[in-house]
């Protein structure tokens, strides 16, 4: 074995390079740009928000002056600031995983927190929503914090993750076929624009084959599937900078996940079989207050209208990925998905006005 004729001098050079390596781990570790953590901020402040606009709005029958409905309409726009804010982060250059995937968990801050509240009726808690949900992301900033040093000290920034083909594939593939019922309930629900009446009377007619003994089974076992996959891919795809198109359908896909999981812990378990009552047009709106001037049903409309937004806007986006790699002109397709997008932001405020009273 050949020996160094300065051995005395190449291990000084190595504990130069070690120490040099660990002052630049250090130094990246203690120096986390502040800006990542506006996101998870935001969401913390959401149920706080939903409290103000409650404040702001009052009981039903309440008159509100001009200045009173436009502060209101500013508030409600600030509680969709979590799902912007975290998208925009999780952009960023140079952002470690950990700290990538707290911004894609602050997008789905609007359906989490209805998430928890219908847990919290399920076991009878005494603690008020808002206090469990800021333990809950606290717990979240100290966890990604502390992850994302480890991982500057120990490791490179996160390559795109290989070898998720197959997975792709199954997950568009069930989406497809899931598409039938997701846009026969999105027409569903913009009946509601004619009316309750309209509303139920098209549902009847959906519900003689969705609600099928041999149907039913298999839409829960697709979405459960849908659920599962989907958080593969995000945690996978996730764990490295993606450009905005693909950080977009990403951060929808994690949303999604989580709002059908709700959705369905909301519609079988919580309402048949706990309360045992239809989810019918009531159901859905809160009545006999509404969606707007219920302390608690208010969480509903940035949930429901995130949730019609990133189907339709997840679906662009994966018809985006097929036609680009079919050879589509680019721009074309970049025109198509902001249509997509713009045409899904109209059709998720459609359903929530009918949802919150207004006819056509």
């Amino acid at each position: 074995m050949a020996m160094s004729e300065h051995p005395f001098r190449d291990h000084a050079v190595l504990a130069s390079e070690a120490q040099t390596l660990a002052d630049t781990t250090q130094s990246a570790a203690q120096h986390i740009d502040p800006l990542v953590f506006v996101a998870p901020l935001a969401a913390i402040c959401y149920p706080f928000l939903l409290m103000l606009f409650h404040a702001v709005v009052g009981a039903p029958g309440a008159t509100l002056a001009a200045i009173d409905t436009m502060g209101a309409a500013f508030v409600l726009l600030l509680s969709f600031a979590a799902p912007v804010l975290g998208i925009a982060v999780a952009c960023r250059k140079s952002l470690p995983t950990a700290l990538r995937r707290l911004a894609y968990f602050s997008v789905v801050a609007p359906t989490l927190y209805v998430f928890l509240g219908v847990v919290q009726a399920l076991l009878g808690s005494p603690i008020p929503d808002p206090w469990v949900w800021c333990v809950i992301w606290v717990a979240a900033v100290l966890i990604a914090l502390r992850t994302a040093r480890i991982e500057t000290r120990t490791q490179p920034l996160a390559q795109a993750a290989p070898g998720l083909g197959k997975w792709r594939v199954a997950h568009g593939v069930s989406a497809a076929i899931l598409c039938l019922y997701v846009f026969f309930h999105l027409g569903n629900h913009l009946a509601g624009l004619v009316g309750p009446g309209a509303h139920a009377a098209v549902m009847d007619v959906g519900r003689t084959v969705y609600r099928a003994r041999f149907v039913e089974p298999v839409l829960v076992a697709a979405f459960l599937f849908q659920i599962a996959s989907g958080l593969y891919l995000t945690w996978r795809w996730s764990a490295a900078r993606q450009d905005f198109f693909r950080t977009f359908q990403i951060a929808s896909g994690a949303y999604l996940s989580l709002f059908i999981l709700g959705h369905m812990n909301s519609v079988f378990i919580y309402a048949r079989w706990y309360l045992d009552i239809p989810t019918d047009w009531n159901f859905a709106t809160g009545a006999p207050t509404g969606l707007i001037h219920d302390a608690w049903n208010i969480r509903l409309v940035p949930h429901y209208a995130l949730g019609v937004f990133f189907v339709l806007g997840h679906l662009v986006a994966g018809l985006r990925v097929v036609l680009n790699a079919h050879g589509a002109d680019r721009r074309v397709v970049t025109r198509l998905w902001i249509c997509g997008v713009i045409v899904s932001g109209l059709i998720a405020t459609a359903i929530l006005a009918g949802m919150s009273g207004v006819r056509l």
